[in-house]
């Protein structure tokens, strides 16, 4: 009888799903049993050829060379990974083999792994396809008992193979001929440019914006010893003006008058809560609340998915369940039924969950579901400190979808003065519903409860106030906001728009300031160099849009091909054209230790370095760098300076210290308990409690009175 070999696109997954599977037998990159031999990959075996296989004369960049237009691309195998290759092609191409199982990533960059491999393997042997949304030992044997044609998924590896050549035509052609023109390391490709772009566009409405002072009226008035105040509101509703003339007359004429009561309106009103995660909006939250960058959120969901088996599949771009997700619930939420989820988790269990159409919908799912726990058991003392923050935003969010909406009496009140307007409004909180599960949410509205007020009754009005305020610039886009921009405007998708934003901080063409991403010299420059057609985000949502319609066979990926090519012929027409200069304003005055010539002073995200300006000598060296270490002061991460023995912690907060006398004071704290010992001991603690956080808790509770 032929063995089935599956194939993973990593040892951690490979090994999960040897163990489901019975496979014991571990040999040198995969592991056997009586009826599976489970091999995987390291992420990509294969990739595309750079330029030179294809002639030796590309080895060296010249202009006159470009475009650089294969009519077919080859694949390579990567060098640093070829020894796993070479075992995963052993494997597929064994007599006793008469079946293959895909089962990499569920998604197109997955699939192109798996797929590649298999071509450059040389298999024809029957394919079939694990698509599933978590790593679970449940979901793994569901999974296999419901495997699927591999011909399904033809389509997403066209999309796939589409994305990847479409990658190198514009990415190698644009590269090389920015390069060679301008004598400087410039990169630019089909998403990062009009990203980079975005940023730039930012910037410059920030620079060319005016502020412009606006005026307000407050005006207060009591009731059975309560004070209210009103605001005043003019015809169109709004409840301020340009007018500094207008507000000050309206001031003077409302002074020592009374306030009529013309209006008195109560309204129940319910708020539901926000829709389950996707991974864009998973970043953007994390970004905002604990300032990890959307490549660290995603790295963090990995893990959970993948080591832990706690949270489903993260690169996700739907934030709808589908309809044979919902008898998983109640076991979703009992493996959530610990620590501070207890209280909502055994609501639920004892409420019958109703599926609705606002987090039910299989229309708006495509290949992976919204990100939700799964039903593996959590023990909370397992996960890292990072991991408990975005485990904690995945499930809160999951919760309170299950819940009922918050609901609260909106009481509004509008009060006439000489014939002007002025509005009052309170909130009473009725039922706290999801909002049970934020306890420490900031929300924009004001709940505070109104005191009974009649229609037609009369208030003194004790203050009148004026208030001036200034019209604000737009703010600097951060991570999260980008990653809303570039959502927008279709640039990218939720599994590459942390790589794209991480490459353009790699390359120098943008730093962060604070949380604030701002463009450097080098990064404008760019954007004067390109052509004006790649830095327009409406350009690249067409080219993602016809990538979509690929993966469901709408287009045939040789047409969108064939128009990369003749953009990139476009492209490298207008740069050799270009009169423009390139200048390196961060030159400074020391000279690379290679090659003599004068390096950059450029500033990443760990700290600053210096770059030899020559593209092809690319020395590199550390001038500061910021450090997880702690100032012992006011707790700030340290940045180190300096070389040697002259090595040096520096903080904002004016505390220096020589590495060497830093070390040995860290030499003396050894003996104190480390706060990893606590947290270990804590974590033992920990999975003792978990033990009796269950739906049985306060039966428990109960006995022991």
């Amino acid at each position: 009888m032929k063995k089935t070999l599956v194939l993973a696109e990593k040892p951690s997954v490979g090994r999960d799903i040897a163990r489901v599977l019975e496979c014991k037998n571990e040999k040198n990159g995969y592991i056997e049993g009586s009826k599976y031999i489970v091999t995987w990959a390291l992420g990509h075996l294969i990739t595309l050829a750079d330029p030179e296989n294809y002639d030796q004369k590309y080895k060296v960049w010249n202009i006159e060379e470009l475009p650089i237009l294969p009519k077919h691309l080859k694949t390579v195998v990567i060098k640093k990974t070829s020894k796993q290759f070479n075992t995963v092609k052993s494997q597929i191409n064994r007599d006793d083999v008469g079946e293959i199982v895909i089962a990499t990533d569920a998604g197109r960059e997955g699939e192109l792994v798996a797929r590649w491999i298999l071509q450059k393997s040389n298999t024809d042997k029957p394919l079939k396809r694990l698509w599933i949304s978590s790593s679970t030992d449940k979901a793994i044997k569901d999974g296999f008992k419901n495997l699927k044609e591999a011909s399904k998924y033809e389509n997403l590896y066209n999309s796939a193979i589409a994305r990847a050549e479409a990658d190198w035509i514009v990415g190698i052609n644009a590269t090389r001929a920015l390069t060679t023109k301008f004598n400087a390391q410039l990169s630019c490709g089909r998403v990062q440019t009009p990203t980079l772009a975005m940023i730039h566009k930012r910037e410059e409405e920030i620079r060319n914006f005016t502020p412009r002072e606006y005026y307000t009226l407050d005006v207060k008035a009591k009731i059975s010893n309560e004070t209210i105040k009103f605001t005043w509101q003019d015809k169109k509703n709004l409840t301020s003006t340009f007018s500094k003339d207008k507000i000050d007359s309206i001031s003077n004429k409302i002074k020592n008058k009374d306030l009529e009561i013309i209006e008195v309106n109560k309204v129940d009103k319910k708020k539901y809560s926000p829709s389950l995660y996707d991974l864009t909006e998973l970043q953007r939250d994390a970004n905002k609340i604990y300032g990890f960058s959307a490549k660290e959120t995603l790295s963090i969901m990995q893990k959970l998915y993948e080591h832990h088996k706690v949270l489903t599949y993260p690169r996700t771009d739907s934030r709808y369940l589908t309809s044979d997700i919902v008898d998983t619930l109640k076991d979703r939420i009992k493996a959530v039924n610990v620590s501070d989820y207890s209280k909502v988790c055994n609501k639920l269990l004892k409420s019958n969950i109703k599926a609705n159409k606002s987090f039910v919908d299989d229309s708006k799912v495509s290949d992976h579901h919204a990100i939700i726990p799964t039903e593996e058991r959590v023990f909370i003392g397992n996960l890292s400190e990072k991991e408990r923050k975005i485990f904690d935003l995945v499930v809160k969010r999951f919760l309170s979808v299950l819940c009922p909406p918050f609901e609260y009496t909106e009481t509004k009140v509008k009060g006439n003065v000489e014939g002007e307007i002025f509005i009052a409004k309170g909130n009473k909180i009725n039922s706290l519903g999801w909002k049970e599960t934020y306890k420490d949410l900031d929300d924009e509205e004001n709940y505070e409860s109104m005191p009974n007020i009649s229609k037609n009754s009369t208030l003194k009005i004790d203050d009148v106030k004026v208030k001036v305020g200034k019209t604000n610039p737009p703010p600097y886009l951060n991570e999260g906001t980008l990653l809303t921009s570039m959502e927008k405007n279709n640039l990218g998708t939720v599994a590459t728009r942390a790589d794209i934003i991480e490459k353009l901080f790699n390359s120098f063409l943008i730093e962060q300031k604070g949380k604030d991403i701002v463009i450097t010299s080098k990064g404008k420059q760019l954007l004067d160099l390109v052509p004006t057609e790649l830095k327009t985000p409406e350009l690249t949502s067409s080219w993602e849009k016809k990538l979509q319609d690929i993966s469901t066979g709408k287009l045939n990926k040789n047409i969108f091909i064939k128009e990369m090519k003749e953009y990139s012929k476009d492209i490298v027409k207008d740069i050799k054209k270009s009169d423009s200069k390139f200048k390196h304003d961060n030159l400074t005055k020391n000279k690379c230790p290679e090659c003599g010539k004068y390096m950059l002073e450029v500033k990443g995200k760990r700290g600053k370095m210096l770059v030899c300006e020559d593209r092809e000598c690319n020395t590199r060296k550390i001038v500061s760098q910021i450090t997880n270490s702690r100032c012992p002061i006011c707790h700030k991460k340290l940045e180190l300076r300096g070389e040697g023995e002259a090595k040096t912690f520096i903080c904002s907060c004016g505390h220096r210290e020589k590495l060497s006398v830093y070390n040995k004071r860290k030499q003396e704290d050894k003996n104190k308990a480390s706060k990893k010992d606590i947290n270990k001991y804590l974590k033992s603690q920990s999975k003792d409690v978990e033990n009796f956080n269950n739906p049985f808790a306060e039966a428990l509770a109960k006995l022991k009175k």
